[in-house]
């Protein structure tokens, strides 16, 4: 399985969450397979996916997910160590691992070497890190989700992309509408 097929599963499960998504093709196969209010696309911050879902779900009661890649989490690994340290129990991070930077070309990372971001997040200090293959993923999310503990998902996936049109919403836009879905769940 591709990251598009693993989003493609998750869209039913991910309906009426509050979800952030990484820069470029995950955002743009989330929008195209699912697009919904509580979802907030990343349209140009490559790395803090998993920080801005850590600081909304800090700031608020309703459940946050985050959907970020290897490649996003290695140009911030600063962010492992926050999770760790700022614990929200209302907080998934969903880390899609294909080995690749997906959305520039499918160069490389160091995941498809070495590299185990499960292994890092548990040395940062993240309690419930659970690593998976991408035909576990639903499942894996569905368990998260109904629980009540923060949870670091590395989700392991073949590298791969589809065609996917552009984003077409502006960034005001999708802010606003992800906004009023944020008060809706924390009325």
């Amino acid at each position: 399985m591709i990251r598009s097929e693993i989003i493609k599963n998750l869209v039913p499960v991910l309906k009426d969450q509050l979800v952030v998504c990484n820069i470029g093709l995950p955002s743009q196969e989330l929008h195209m397979m699912g697009d919904q209010p509580s979802n907030f696309y990343m349209l140009g911050t490559m790395g803090l996916c998993s920080s801005i879902g850590l600081g909304l779900a800090l700031t608020q009661k309703a459940k946050v997910i985050s959907i970020d890649g290897d490649g996003s989490i290695l140009t911030n690994l600063g962010t492992l160590p926050t999770i760790a340290n700022n614990v929200a129990h209302n907080f998934i991070l969903l880390i899609i691992d294909n080995g690749s930077y997906g959305s520039t070309g499918d160069q490389p990372t160091y995941t498809g070497m070495k590299t185990s971001l499960a292994k890092v997040a548990e040395a940062c200090g993240c309690d419930n890190v659970i690593e998976c293959q991408a035909e576990e993923a639903v499942n894996v999310m569905k368990t998260a989700i109904a629980g009540d503990k923060m949870t670091i998902i590395v989700c392991k996936c073949e590298s791969g992309n589809i065609p996917v049109p552009v984003i077409e919403l502006d960034g005001p836009v999708i802010r606003h509408r992800f906004m009023e879905e944020v008060k809706r769940k924390n009325a």
